[in-house]
């Protein structure tokens, strides 16, 4: 039969399940645009930059209902979604991206849109593919589908030739997607010893990270089991329920929330599941990790990269979690945790009420919006955060209910996530309530996306931390230099964005009338409103990941780099 390579893509895009695309189309690949615009059950969805676009596909995936799908132009659409498939890359989040690609048999030089893709994209991609005829477009797209959705996950680069998407070609078949794939074995000797270490463990304690995400119901019968407190990485805050008993916050240690630091106070085993013990979730590599470390993971590179694992057992942990349990359950009998409980309830109060007794002046404390934003919400909702000071914010003062319930970026740490996350989020699951927390900085970088959210009717509110500032930066700035260089914000009228974007706008510029305007946002939203909220949030009081990072970082310093920071910060306090 001849078909052209769109067609071809297009139906094996169907058989994977694939409801979005984004990007923008271009010369190289308007036969696929006009192929997705006739298929019955994708979506083909209009950006406003590729990045955006490769946010949105991004929180797709991190949705766990459909792998998110790019379908973009070569050369400046490529280099425009880098910033999103880094941030997949890194994060080991799955994604198809499909470009198209110059004429292979024009026998022109110089072509528009001609570069080599695959050398940029190589370091953060699992794999890259070039299409050479009409046969390998099907099976193409079924190898980069698995390659990004097994071991540890992530983006994978396919390149569609214009003269193989929009030309047509002889092919034997259209052969169906079979999903059937061999379960990765997991050492049930090395899951037997680590549930021994657990057993005669004093104090174990579990860190957990998104690798743990298939096994978050087996998870909490893990730690009841042991009587330990668990506490997340970054984006593994939407691994354990914020509002389980055991769960302490992110991470352990000074730079951690105080339930955390005291729950794990003489903590004598750790068991880490599906972490990297990467910069930011470790507060700089300031974890104090105990001895014995017991580390799970589906990708073996990450042992003992950054703290030295006793026992390093590789495999899902979807079947090691289960079979960890069973082993521990043969072994001990479940302890008492009433003494941890009480104590981790009795810091986190204590935490809040610290935050709340914070003077705000005029401007709104974050304690008080986040109280108040977690009663508007459903159980189930999804909160999306961007890169910034707000992100450390509502990892510490706002408890995560479920799994896939909090998205952000994280060791790629993109800015302009927000806005596209909330969007890509929001299309996976239309019946569940998503809502956006954005920085004023991240703002700048995708806030013209809130034009793509109002266009599809999506009924999402958007909250922005309004205080004029890149203030994760300037508070790291404050302390050394005294100076704020690059990082004060000149600024934006917001409630003109809203209106340039077709958006409902709503302005919080006090403690007084938080709540009431927090429900006034949800209310909209679930009438079918897009929202945009001006906070004016008030940044004076650092998060304790801040203050703990700094204090981390400064100590890694040698003692002359020390003295010299230390000293040209005292200078600078002293003349201003």
């Amino acid at each position: 039969m001849n078909k052209s390579g769109a067609a071809l893509a297009r139906y094996a895009l169907e058989q994977l399940g694939v409801k979005h695309t984004f990007g923008i189309p271009g010369v190289h690949n308007t036969e696929l645009y006009d192929e997705l615009n006739a298929s019955d059950s994708i979506q083909p969805i209009l950006v406003g930059h590729e990045g955006a676009g490769a946010f949105m596909a991004d929180a797709v995936s991190r949705m766990g209902e459909s792998i998110g799908t790019m379908v973009i132009v070569p050369a400046a659409g490529v280099t425009h979604a880098a910033s999103g498939i880094g941030e997949a890359g890194l994060d080991g989040i799955p994604m198809l991206v499909i470009s198209g690609g110059i004429h292979t048999e024009s026998g022109h030089k110089y072509q528009l849109h001609d570069m080599d893709q695959h050398t940029l994209l190589s370091p953060i991609t699992k794999a890259t593919f070039r299409i050479e005829s009409h046969a390998e477009v099907i099976p193409t797209i079924y190898e980069a589908y698995r390659i990004a959705t097994s071991g540890e996950p992530g983006p994978v680069f396919v390149e569609l030739p214009y003269n193989i998407g929009n030309f047509l070609g002889q092919v034997e078949g259209m052969q169906a997607f079979d999903a059937d794939s061999a379960a990765q074995q997991v050492d049930k000797t090395l899951l037997k010893q680590a549930a021994e270490m657990l057993a005669n463990a004093k104090k174990p304690g579990l860190f957990v990270g998104w690798g743990a995400l298939g096994a978050s119901a087996k998870l909490i019968e893990l730690a009841e089991h042991l009587g330990a407190p668990v506490c997340t990485t970054l984006q593994g805050l939407s691994v354990f329920p914020g509002n389980h008993p055991l769960h302490t916050g992110m991470g352990f240690g000074e730079y951690a929330v105080p339930a955390s630091e005291h729950a794990f106070t003489d903590c004598d085993c750790l068991l880490a599941i599906g972490v990297r013990f990467a910069e930011i979730p470790t507060g700089s590599y300031s974890m104090p990790v105990p001895e014995n470390l017991i580390h799970l993971d589906i990708n073996p590179e990450v042992f003992s990269a950054n703290f030295p694992a006793k026992i390093a057992i590789t495999g899902d942990s979807a079947r090691s979690v289960p079979l960890l349990l069973e082993y521990l359950q043969t072994q001990s009998k479940p302890r008492d945790s009433a003494a941890l409980v009480s104590t981790i309830k009795e810091w986190k109060h204590k935490y809040n009420e610290e935050w709340l007794a914070h003077k705000s002046g005029d401007r709104v404390n974050p304690a008080v919006f986040f109280n108040a934003l977690r009663s508007e919400l459903d159980d189930d909702a999804v909160l999306v955060a961007d890169d910034g000071n707000h992100t450390f914010l509502m990892a510490e003062l706002m408890p995560i209910h479920g799994p896939r319930k909090f998205i952000s970026p994280s060791d790629f740490n993109a800015m302009g996530y927000c806005i596209p996350g909330v969007i890509g989020a929001k299309l996976a699951k239309p019946d569940t309530q998503v809502v956006g927390v954005v920085g004023d900085g991240a703002l700048r970088m995708t806030g013209l996306e809130m034009a793509t959210a109002s266009e599809l009717n999506l009924g999402v509110p958007v909250f922005v931390f309004n205080d004029g500032e890149l203030s994760q930066i300037s508070q790291a700035q404050q302390i050394p230099y005294n100076r704020k260089t690059c990082t004060v914000l000149k600024p934006l009228n917001i409630k003109a964005l809203a209106e340039a974007t077709h958006c409902t706008f709503i302005s919080i510029t006090n403690n007084a009338e938080c709540a009431k305007k927090v429900a006034q946002a949800i209310n909209a939203a679930k009438s079918g409103e897009t929202v945009l909220v001006d906070v004016r949030i008030d940044y004076s009081k650092r998060t304790r990941f801040t203050s703990g990072v700094v204090k981390s970082t400064l100590k890694r310093f040698s003692s002359r780099d020390k003295m010299r920071v230390i000293s040209r910060a005292l200078l600078r306090k002293v003349t201003g």
